[in-house]
């Protein structure tokens, strides 16, 4: 088929990648401008944008699509189909209605549970114990189109992180697999008296509320690494340093939530207690609990913040 991509992190690389060596045709590739970070504050290409030139894909990346002009260069390429993953911009009707077939989505949960900008994160953090790819027809509303093709797969304790590079690969086998055959895989309306939302993650979010049960914090941790990653402040010399918590464990103990129990750094919360296993400070490189304790050996009924 002859296709344009939309995508921009990491998550979309591996669609991309599968639908070239599946022997379909990119007609180009959409994706976010560079956008400037790291210390130098240099203009980075996204991954998507990064992986197409080496592939040699034509690619564009404009600040919006509802712009006549850029509804017209849309338009013009007369593809067969979209396909779109963690792109980033809103597609208005008349670029959704360009292709042929229209447009295909590889959302990251198992719709219509988690429609929204952070269904990894969400379903993490709510415990589900399952999560999975859709393969949408994409439509107006934010993810309420109709469903093509499901994959599941267990969560268990898998991070955030871990759980986007599996789902990034899944949803590439997904896609081609419904592109093989298009009227195998006929649109199934979603069921909206089942939809949860899964908002954008709030950076006050990420704050470790250790009020809460040790059960939940773990998986609020595993559901923020290693982005926006949770974090809590430790007090040192009369000064308090800003510490991610990338992974945890429940332990026993109990006491004034936040507070140090022992020297092993397990911290009391609103019912049970945690285990830090791997923590990053500000500016240094993520290190586990044995090596982030020879440099600040915990002291026990320290109160985090």
């Amino acid at each position: 088929m002859r296709i344009v991509f939309m995508g921009t992190p990491d998550f979309a690389v591996p669609a991309l990648v599968a639908l070239h060596d599946a022997g379909h045709k990119i007609a180009c590739v959409y994706t976010q401008p560079p956008s400037r970070s790291g210390r130098g504050k240099k203009l980075r290409a996204s991954p998507v944008q990064a992986k197409a030139e080496e592939l040699e894909f034509e690619v564009r990346h404009p600040k919006s699509l509802r712009g006549e002009e850029a509804k017209a260069e849309f338009a013009a390429l007369d593809a067969d189909i979209a396909v779109v993953a963690a792109y980033g911009l809103i597609l208005p009707q008349d670029v959704l209605d360009a292709p042929t077939h229209g447009c295909l989505n590889i959302h990251a949960s198992i719709l219509p549970r988690w429609r929204g900008a952070a269904p990894i994160h969400r379903a993490i953090m709510a415990g589900d114990e399952e999560t999975g790819v859709t393969i949408m027809q994409m439509e107006a509303g934010l993810d309420t189109g109709p469903m093509r093709h499901i994959v599941r797969t267990p969560i268990g304790s898998k991070t955030t992180g871990e759980m986007f590079a599996e789902l990034g690969t899944m949803g590439a086998a997904a896609m081609v697999k419904v592109l093989s055959d298009l009227d195998a895989y006929p649109p199934i309306a979603q069921d909206d008296a089942l939809a949860t939302h899964a908002a954008k993650i709030d950076k006050a979010e990420a704050h470790m509320d250790w009020s809460r049960p040790a059960s939940e914090l773990v998986r609020h941790v595993a559901g923020l690494a290693p982005f926006p990653g949770a974090w809590f402040e430790l007090a040192r010399n009369g000064e308090c340093e800003r510490v991610k918590l990338l992974l945890a464990e429940e332990a026993e103990g109990s006491g004034t939530p936040g507070e140090v129990l022992d020297a092993d750094f397990t911290v009391a919360c609103g019912s049970g207690a945690i285990r830090p296993l791997r923590l990053q400070r500000a500016g240094k490189p993520a290190m586990d609990r044995e090596e982030f304790l020879r440099g600040r050996p915990a002291q026990p009924r320290t109160i985090l913040k």
